[in-house]
């Protein structure tokens, strides 16, 4: 699995790096039985003037492409708020990706 994070005007971060790689676990943690190679974006973009941060994250795998973004005021809060939301779209995502396939085995 590759995991890239990107701070957009920003500075580097030890410590927000380190709050990010142990929030990103529980998706890494549902990805691991998807065929590789699997593709982890964070990107972190603050605002300076006015409190309505935005972070975006995407995902890829060879069987889909997902994408979440979400802005607000407080950092942590967006973050793990957009984190929820990306696990929540794997999840969904996967079980489609299930039905679909035992559907298409059920006409053959």
């Amino acid at each position: 699995m590759e995991k890239k994070i990107t701070f957009r005007r920003m500075e580097h971060s030890k410590v927000m790096e380190d709050y990010i790689n142990q929030q990103l676990a529980k998706i890494e943690k549902i990805l691991e039985h998807e065929r590789e190679p699997i593709f982890l974006e964070v990107f972190l973009e603050p605002a300076k003037v006015h409190a309505c941060h935005l972070i975006h994250i995407l995902v890829k795998t060879p069987r889909f492409s997902l994408n979440s973004e979400y802005q607000g005021s407080e950092f942590y809060d967006v973050l793990d708020r957009v984190i929820d939301t990306m696990y929540r779209q794997i999840i969904e995502k996967r079980k489609e990706l299930q039905d679909k396939e035992r559907t298409a085995d059920s006409y053959k």
